[in-house]
């Protein structure tokens, strides 16, 4: 018994030892405002383009996806929000997968969570312009420029 005390003890050490010896993670939060135009009955379709501030520089990048669940929309949302764990400004791009709701009589709101393989998360909201009912999965791709 007192020899497995000995190696839980050990083994706590080393791992403090180790952990004090690491550095810390660089990874950061940028800003992200994006610009997104969507249609869709069922599936929907959409683009944009956006722009990403890190560390005070603006980087420019499209955003393309595809969408499915309830949805009915024709819509256009300015998306403002936060693109949380980057290191560098293209950890941004990738492809997504994103859960979101929304809707819109002549005006309303969007709302949406993404993350990518890089470990990024964006959570972004912001008024839409249109008509539509969105409650869907969504699969979107960020391309820096």
């Amino acid at each position: 018994m007192r020899d497995f005390r000995g190696v839980i003890t050990y083994a706590f050490l080393a791992l403090a030892a180790w952990t004090a010896t690491v550095n810390p993670s660089q990874a950061d939060t940028g800003t992200v405002r994006i610009l997104l135009s969507t249609a869709g009955l069922v599936a929907g379709v959409g683009s944009g383009r956006g722009t990403l501030t890190f560390h005070g520089k603006t980087y420019p990048f499209q955003v393309s996806g595809a969408s499915f669940g309830v949805t009915l929309a024709l819509t256009v949302s300015e998306l403002e929000g936060r693109a949380v764990n980057l290191r560098s400004p293209g950890d941004l791009a990738g492809k997504y997968i994103a859960v979101g709701a929304g809707g819109a009589i002549a005006g309303g709101i969007g709302v949406a969570r993404l993350r990518n393989a890089n470990g990024v998360i964006l959570v972004v909201r912001g008024p839409k312009l249109g008509a539509g009912l969105s409650i869907n999965l969504a699969r979107v791709t960020i391309t820096m420029t």
